[in-house]
């Protein structure tokens, strides 16, 4: 407000005002003194809700802007609103963009949806037997080695040690 004061009174223009205050442009001076202008005290004060609108007073705040050619501060002026950023926002999302999205976690159904996996929709009965088979075998595998520990676990574990520490030892040469 008093930026905008002092302009207003005339002893300093835009630039000047902006290196008094040590600003490295004068662009937030000038919207300050056009919303001041369109709005009075309202224009400079910032919003403290986040209001809503709906989509086809976005699609007309668009069309105006692109029919007359306006800025955005020129548009967000013309239709009451004190945040041009807005508008530039709505510009660059298209009208995918503009509907109103949910807020919120979605609430949960009574039934679990129950979707096929990716896979295995596009595989024929052929894939889909020898995938089962490659799964029976790890299981199988699986199974004898729990098996193999279970009998003999010191047995079966120095086994393996033996195999890891050959493993890291090839590990380490390279």
């Amino acid at each position: 407000m008093k930026v905008v004061q002092e302009y207003l009174e005339g002893k300093l223009g835009y630039q000047l005002l902006s290196k008094k205050y040590e600003m490295p442009s004068s662009t937030p001076i000038e919207q300050w003194v056009r919303a001041y202008k369109a709005f009075g005290n309202e224009g400079l004060q910032r919003k403290t809700g986040k209001e809503v609108y709906a989509v086809q007073f976005k699609l007309d705040v668009l069309h105006f802007m692109k029919q007359t050619g306006a800025s955005y501060h020129d548009t967000a002026i013309e239709f009451n609103m004190n945040n041009p950023s807005l508008i530039a926002n709505w510009n660059s999302q298209g009208i995918e963009g503009l509907q109103e999205k949910l807020k919120g976690r979605p609430s949960m159904s009574k039934k679990p949806k129950i979707t096929p996996a990716k896979g295995e929709k596009t595989m024929s009965r052929e894939e889909q037997l020898e995938r089962e088979n490659e799964l029976l075998r790890l299981e199988v595998a699986y199974l004898k080695k729990l098996k193999a520990f279970r009998e003999n676990p010191d047995a079966y574990l120095e086994k393996h040690k033996q195999r890891w520490s050959s493993n890291s030892k090839k590990k380490d040469s390279d």
